[in-house]
């Protein structure tokens, strides 16, 4: 039997809804400042429907996965929208700069940091990683995007990518984002430049130094604390 988007968007809400818990659906709603209702199923209870989902569900080519990614999507939950993304990253062979344009959408209209942040990880991260050279041109224009989620995809889009991150264009897009003042731009700044420092901590520090009066404090000290407690930056020079 082939792939069916619809048969894998029934099996994932017939799943939650099996798992539903009122009591927590709304904290859980509560504590993302989102009107969007959740069944209030937690993550370590949604592992084992994602499980299933790849043994059932395994695209077949382009056209499935792009598919059973906006099938999920489109659907009222909180949870189904997570699950979308999981499902996109579970096809690995799928990922890549061809599906940006599908990546762009979950990004600019997922629009809270829940959603976007894995986007931007997971998907644009790897496809960035297994792709550098093309998709950098795409992270070069989305540094300057109209929609701060965007910026913040690109400045998160080489999270984990260890010594094969591209130190240059991280350097280059955290300076061009410094000046902006909303949390979510500084905090992806700090979130970036730590994350290298576990890599490369005395670039990240050098840096972080040389351009101290360019970037917010808030920044700064996101960046700088596994260099502080790693005491390759003094707890004064990061204050």
């Amino acid at each position: 039997m082939g792939f069916s988007a619809e048969a894998l968007a029934e099996f994932v809400e017939a799943s939650f809804q099996k798992l539903a818990n009122p009591e927590n659906a709304a904290p859980m709603a509560a504590y993302l400042k989102t009107a969007m209702p959740f069944y209030g199923v937690k993550k370590p209870d949604r592992v084992p429907v994602y499980r299933e989902m790849k043994k059932r569900f395994a695209p077949s080519g382009r056209r499935d996965y792009e598919r059973g990614v906006l099938m999920l999507w489109r659907r009222l939950h909180r949870e189904e929208k997570y699950a979308a993304i999981e499902f996109a990253r579970q096809s690995d062979a799928f990922i890549g700069l061809e599906s940006f344009g599908l990546y762009e959408r979950l990004v600019r209209e997922g629009a809270w940091w829940d959603l976007v942040d894995e986007v931007a990880v997971r998907l644009v991260g790897r496809a960035q990683f297994k792709k550098r050279i093309k998709v950098r041109r795409v992270i070069n224009c989305w540094i300057d995007d109209d929609d701060l989620w965007v910026r913040r995809t690109a400045l998160l889009s080489q999270i984990r990518h260890k010594e094969h991150t591209n130190r240059g264009q991280l350097f280059r897009h955290c300076l061009r984002r410094a000046g902006e003042t909303g949390f979510f731009i500084r905090k992806a700044i700090g979130w970036a430049l730590r994350d290298y420092s576990y890599t490369s901590p005395e670039a990240v520090r050098d840096f972080l130094l040389a351009n101290r009066g360019r970037m917010s404090g808030f920044s700064f000290r996101e960046g700088a604390k596994q260099l502080v407690r790693s005491g390759l930056l003094a707890v004064d020079e990061s204050g």
